[in-house]
């Protein structure tokens, strides 16, 4: 649609991605030292339109950029801002002097480049996760379509993805600005669609929302990041969607439920693991007579640790894990049951919440190092399971040597105690968690502690406003952790 404007050169392109006329346009602006502010750059969907009646690149003149230059440029004509034009004919206007101007990350005009690529890319992604397609027709009338609401103009851009895909079955996509349609042989682009003209829900949809709700683990929900990948927006779309709010609300319950009913017998191969690790007991403590220069010689002395009475019952030693250069250390308890059978410390639900929670402090899991100050899994037979005991302080003291050796070869800026048995196997006392949560202690060595509680003491309350509450504690401590590592 015709715009008025005060500009001397009024460009026309053909559609909102007529990345062809604009480049024709830009090159004989550019050419014909035509400032940005001379130009004014509109859109008319009718094709006679496109006159433009601009001058011929002039023979004399030489315009060269980059072609990453170009690349990003189609990119970012898919962007639904209308300066998005205005912005490309400016920043190859400033190429011309300016030619490394790409890599400059400060400048406003690249930093607003890099925000539309992004969004265009994320809204490319969103099409490709959330589109459904519905069948109608049946033989040979027999066909797909979907409907859409992208944020940008993706659809074109889109199209061969989704031919690639489902190449087979003939398909039509609408959305508000543009429509693709296969018909297994063609792909062709029109115009938009309302979402009347999509057809109503079919019976694969039951189906989906069946699939759905199987497989959906309460265990691993993530709230903030499922609707960050899954914006409600989208919802409307997605046949799934309306499982959504009861699954988030009874994801708590539920994952207690499955916990409740997971068998913790040893599994089969139990024995055969035992065997494995525990050969035949030798007189004295494993490691007071060998040395280890790396966490991988001493995580193999720690296999046959036989330091105290608890590797009788265990599966296996279950020792830390993360880079010996690690900035901080993760200290827990003991391992739990999965942590027992698995052989690596927090994969169990514990693991699982500070996992999370580690994720929003935006701290990376496999940058820092994990451990606990008893490597044994030390449990009370009920029944089928194998329920948590406490270590004493002759254990927590037995296993204090392999946890020293594991802090003299790693050398952190950082050690974090997660609960009072942690706590006191670093500090060689019993400290008041409660209390002393927060605090930040160095040891003799220089070491420094900072106290906090185990994750696991969230999963143990009941109350959900008392278990968000303690979560979010949690969270601010570990964004805390996050200062203090570069301290």
């Amino acid at each position: 649609m015709a715009q008025f404007t005060l500009a001397n050169h009024v460009v026309r392109l053909a559609s909102e991605i007529d990345f062809v006329g604009w480049r024709d346009a830009a090159r004989r602006l550019a050419t014909n030292d035509i400032s940005p502010q001379d130009v004014a750059w509109q859109v008319e969907i009718d094709a006679g339109s496109r006159d433009n009646d601009l001058p011929a690149c002039r023979a004399d003149a030489r315009l060269v950029v980059p072609r990453d230059f170009i690349e990003r440029a189609e990119t970012a004509i898919c962007h639904a801002d209308p300066e998005r034009l205005s912005l490309l004919y400016r920043l190859l206007w400033r190429l011309r002097d300016e030619p490394k101007l790409l890599s400059i990350a400060t400048d406003p005009d690249i930093r607003r480049l890099e925000a539309m690529e992004k969004a265009v890319r994320r809204d490319i992604h969103k099409m490709r996760a959330f589109v459904r397609f519905r069948k109608i027709g049946q033989g040979a009338d027999e066909r797909y379509v979907a409907w859409f609401e992208p944020e940008h103009f993706i659809v074109e851009r889109n199209a061969d993805f989704f031919v690639r895909r489902f190449t087979g079955m003939r398909w039509t996509i609408m959305t508000p600005n543009a429509s693709a349609d296969w018909d297994g042989e063609r792909l062709a682009i029109g115009p938009g669609a309302e979402k009347r003209d999509a057809p109503d829900e079919d019976g694969a949809e039951a189906l989906w929302r069946t699939y759905f709700e199987n497989i959906f683990n309460p265990a691993r929900l993530k709230v903030k990041a499922m609707q960050k990948e899954m914006p409600k927006k989208y919802w409307r779309n997605l046949p799934e969607a309306s499982l959504i709010p009861h699954l988030i609300a009874g994801a708590d319950k539920a994952a207690s439920a499955m916990i409740a009913r997971m068998p913790t017998t040893p599994a089969p191969h139990h024995a055969k693991l035992q065997a494995k690790h525990w050969p035949a007991p030798q007189p004295g403590d494993a490691g007071e007579t060998e040395s280890a220069d790396t966490i991988p010689e001493l995580r193999d002395l720690a296999k046959g640790c036989h330091r105290c009475p608890l590797w009788r019952d265990a599966t296996q030693t279950v020792f830390g894990e993360g880079p010996e250069n690690a900035d901080v250390v993760f200290v827990g308890e003991q391992p739990g049951d999965q942590e027992d059978l698995a052989g690596k410390p927090f994969v169990g639900p514990a693991g699982k919440v500070f996992d999370s929670i580690l994720d929003e402090a935006d701290i990376a899991r496999h940058k820092v190092y994990v451990t606990n100050a008893v490597k044994h899994f030390k449990f009370e037979p009920r029944g089928k399971r194998r329920i948590h005991s406490k270590p004493n302080a002759g254990e927590i003291q037995a296993c204090r040597w392999w946890l020293d050796k594991e802090l003299g070869l790693i050398k952190p800026n950082l050690v974090v105690a997660l609960g009072a048995t942690a706590a006191q196997s670093l500090l060689g006392k019993a400290v008041p968690i409660t209390k002393m949560r927060g605090d930040v202690i160095e040891r003799e060595d220089g070491v420094r502690v900072f106290l906090t509680i185990h994750p696991s003491f969230i999963l143990r309350i009941r109350e959900q406003e008392d278990k968000e509450a303690e979560r979010e504690r949690f969270l601010k401590d570990m964004r805390k952790v996050r200062e203090l590592m570069g301290a």
